[in-house]
């Protein structure tokens, strides 16, 4: 086990509560960070070998203001930055405490748009666009509904047995949405049929947050009770593996997207953040921070950042031999 310092620090105007880092191969450098009342974009530009020994840039690109706290973020696979093909986009769905989503679409040159979608009657706990698809995009909360959105049109809206706590849908699979329930399941509905075709069950409660591998499409992650599972879906609705991650209760999961076997945790007690590997039972980070709220990998590289108290925290994961191996 390992205790590792964050390599960069953020400043922030408020307490962070989520982070999203663009998970398209085109437009990996912004970062988006919701806090209070705003949500402030930012390009990070990170090199894992600089020739003047700073790793990291990183300036303010867009502020947008939300009005509410941000409960939640979404980046539209048609954001563009800095693109020598396409002129420069920011589109990113945003989740608010008063139950709304803001569309938010910017071309940085002055012309801004933005659109409220309402529906849901309770706390909006995630958003995930359909990466193949600008237009479309998946919600859910605490009214234990999974809302489909087609632009700015409810296109279905499926009832859930419990509140539900992620969406998530994978480029790999764009015709399915899974849905992770506070109850411990984890469904999984066709966007075209509009009607579940799997069900996963942690076999314990409250699950409190669950994420689709990018590497591997047949292998989500959750966290329920104090510990995370993972499931294979050819194999079996039971989890296929089990482990501690916090003794007084997980809250968060995210797999990272440039390793098919890291995979970090957020829990109790204080504001825990871990690191682990599914190869090894070493633990790259076990750190922990006063504020933690959301968390978000890079798409290229195993960069981890934590929203906390007026600041992002950027945590890089070296790989070990057992990790690469």
């Amino acid at each position: 086990m390992s205790e590792c310092s964050a390599s960069l620090t953020i400043p922030c105007h408020d307490v962070v509560s989520v982070v999203e880092f663009v998970s398209f191969e085109w437009c990996t450098n912004l970062l988006a960070i919701g806090s209070s009342s705003r949500v402030t974009i930012y390009s990070v530009d990170y090199t894992e070998e600089p020739a003047d020994g700073k790793p990291f840039l990183f300036k303010q690109v867009r502020d947008f203001q939300n009005g509410c706290r941000v409960t939640a973020i979404s980046w539209s696979p048609e954001t563009s930055y800095q693109s020598r093909e396409v002129a420069d986009c920011l589109r990113l769905a945003v989740a608010g405490s008063n139950n709304k989503i803001h569309l938010f679409d910017s071309d940085l040159r002055g012309k801004d748009a933005i659109e409220v979608l309402e529906g849901h009657t309770d706390f909006i706990n995630s958003l995930a666009y359909n990466p193949q698809s600008g237009e479309t995009f998946a919600s859910t909360g605490d009214d234990m509904t999974c809302r489909l959105w087609v632009g700015d049109e409810l296109n279905a809206c499926f009832q859930l047995g419990a509140p539900g706590m992620s969406v998530c849908i994978h480029e790999r699979e764009p015709g399915k949405v899974m849905v992770a329930q506070k109850n411990g399941i984890i469904k999984i509905f066709s966007m075209d049929l509009q009607l579940q075709i799997m069900s996963l069950d942690c076999c314990q409660s409250p699950l409190m947050s669950a994420d689709w591998s990018r590497l591997d499409d047949d292998i989500i992650g959750a966290v329920a009770g104090t510990e995370w599972l993972i499931f294979h879906l050819s194999r079996s609705s039971q989890p296929q593996e089990r482990r501690q991650a916090h003794s007084e209760g997980a809250r968060d999961i995210r797999w990272a997207k440039s390793s098919p076997i890291l995979l970090a945790t957020t829990g109790r007690p204080g504001r825990q953040i871990k690191v682990f590997s599914t190869r090894h039972h070493q633990v790259p980070l076990n750190t922990s921070q006063q504020v933690a709220y959301g968390m978000s990998w890079h798409y290229t590289f195993p960069l981890l950042a934590v929203g906390g108290d007026q600041k992002v925290s950027l945590y890089h994961i070296e790989p070990t031999r057992a990790q690469i191996g």
